[in-house]
C-alpha cells in the first residue's frame, strides 16, 4: 500500500510541477546581467509558471510565486564543513552559481541560478546586511538542507484568507500548532524569514508601543510561518533591483524606445491594430490642424 501510495503521490506532484505557461517570447529580465550583479545572501524572486505556482499566487494575490536565496559559487563559502554539506547535495559543476531553495516533492535543495534563465526574476538585496551576517543567513539555510516542503502550509495560508467565524473548527488554520514528533518541514519562503531572523534581519516587523512617547516602539518578528515571497518585495528594508532586458540610459532615453505603432497586445501575445494609440506623427498631424 505504501508503495502504492507513494507512486500517487509523485504523480500529483509531477502534475502540480508542469508548467501551465510557456516561457515568455521575449523575456522582461536581463539574465546575464543579473548573474554579474547578484550577491551572496541576495534573495530571489520567480514568477513561476507551474500549477503549483499558479495556486501560490492566487493566494498571495502576487505574481511571484517562489523564492530562492543566492549563497554563490561553492568557493565563496567561507566555512569548509557548510562547503561539504553543499557537496553532499549538488554534484554539478563547482563554479557554478547557486541557491537554496525549497521545493515541492524534493524540500530544501541546492540548485544552479539557471535552472530560472527562461523565467521573469527579481533580486532583493538587504540593505545594509553585513558580509559576516550574510554568511550567518547562508549557513542557516545551508544547515536547513534535507528539509521536506510543508504542503499544509501552503493550505492554512490560503484558510487564513477566510474569516475564522463561518470556518469548521477543524478547518481552521493549525499555522501556529506545533505537533510533537512531527517531522520538520518548511516552504521557501519561511525558511529564508527565519534565516534572516536568525541574525535580527527585519523583513515586516510589527511595532509595539512600550509607553505613551511616539518613539518609544519595539519591534517583533512575524511568525515565519507567514512569510511569502511577495514579502520581501514589500519589505522597506530589502533594495529591489531590476535588470530589464532593454536599459534605459542617458535622460529621456525611452523617447528612443523601438515603440511598434498601430497596435496594442493583449495577455495572450496577440496583436490588434487600433487607432487609438496617438503616434509622433499622429500628434504633429493634430497640432497642424488646430493651428
Amino acid at each position: 500500500m505504501r508503495i502504492i501510495s507513494n507512486k500517487l503521490n509523485d504523480k500529483i506532484i509531477n502534475w502540480l510541477l508542469r508548467p501551465v505557461v510557456p516561457p515568455r517570447s521575449f523575456p522582461l529580465s536581463d539574465f546575464e546581467r543579473i548573474q554579474y550583479e547578484i550577491r551572496p545572501c541576495d534573495v530571489l524572486l520567480i514568477e513561476g509558471r507551474t500549477r503549483v505556482s499558479r495556486a501560490i499566487q492566487m493566494i498571495t494575490q502576487s505574481p511571484w510565486s517562489h523564492t530562492a536565496l543566492y549563497i554563490g559559487r561553492l568557493f565563496d563559502i567561507t566555512d569548509p564543513v557548510l562547503r561539504e554539506k553543499i557537496k553532499k547535495h549538488y554534484t554539478g559543476e563547482p563554479d557554478a552559481q547557486l541557491v537554496l531553495e525549497s521545493v515541492l516533492g524534493k524540500g530544501m535543495i541546492v540548485s544552479p541560478i539557471t535552472t530560472y534563465e527562461k523565467d521573469h526574476i527579481r533580486i532583493c538585496r538587504p540593505n545594509g546586511l553585513s558580509r559576516q551576517d550574510a554568511q550567518k543567513v547562508i549557513a542557516f539555510a545551508i544547515n536547513r538542507l534535507g528539509l521536506g516542503y510543508n504542503v499544509r502550509q501552503i493550505l492554512d495560508l490560503a484558510r487564513l484568507l477566510f474569516p475564522w467565524s463561518i470556518l469548521p473548527r477543524r478547518w481552521r488554520s493549525s499555522l501556529f500548532v506545533h505537533n510533537v514528533g512531527e517531522p520538520t518541514k518548511e516552504i521557501c519562503s519561511s525558511v529564508i524569514a527565519e534565516a534572516f531572523h536568525s541574525v535580527d534581519f527585519p523583513i515586516l516587523p510589527v511595532l509595539e508601543r512600550d509607553g505613551k512617547e511616539a518613539d518609544q516602539v519595539s519591534l517583533v518578528q512575524r511568525n515565519p510561518k507567514l512569510f511569502t515571497p511577495s514579502d520581501f518585495d514589500y519589505s522597506p528594508f530589502f533594495d529591489i533591483i531590476k535588470y530589464p532586458i532593454i536599459h534605459l540610459q542617458g535622460a529621456a532615453a525611452y523617447h528612443n524606445l523601438p515603440w511598434k505603432t498601430g497596435v496594442v497586445v493583449d495577455d495572450q501575445g496577440k496583436l490588434y491594430k487600433t487607432t487609438a494609440v496617438n503616434t509622433k506623427d499622429n500628434l504633429a498631424e493634430e497640432n497642424n490642424s488646430t493651428d
